[in-house]
């Protein structure tokens, strides 16, 4: 017997503000709203293609960033994206500032990191090795 496919995986991040959060990813990156329960308005889920990210909002319960752990730890989720160049162009039409700008990496990878509302380090890329 085989084993099981996994699809995806979808981190799970806890927010400051449910509003300003949907608005970023919606607005900015070009997410789509996939789940926001109009019971339950401090939970959602937005994605784009492959790429899907749990959000929830609880009174008394800050985002912790991984950088804010430590230096080395920058980033809270890669998200793989076969052109990065093109996609960098994309988000800077709408007004998105990068953390880092697009580059090759020290780690053979190439692509830029954001940071969202809650200061989640996001980066964008793919490894070097692989052409668009």
């Amino acid at each position: 017997m085989g084993k099981a496919k996994l699809a995806a995986i979808s981190p799970f991040f806890p927010v400051t503000n449910m509003d300003e959060t949907v608005a970023f990813y919606r607005d900015k990156l070009g997410f789509e709203v996939r789940f926001r329960p109009p019971d339950s308005p401090w939970f959602a889920i937005l994605g784009r293609e492959g790429a899907q990210i749990f959000f929830k909002e609880e009174g008394g319960i800050s985002p912790v960033p991984n950088y804010t752990r430590h230096e080395h730890l920058r980033w809270d989720a890669f998200i793989y994206v076969a052109d990065p160049d093109a996609l960098a162009v994309e988000f800077s039409s709408q007004g998105v500032k990068f953390t880092k700008p697009l580059k090759d990496t020290t780690d053979g990878l190439r692509g830029f990191e954001l940071a969202d509302p809650n200061g989640y380090i996001i980066f964008f890329g793919r490894p070097l090795s692989e052409k668009p």
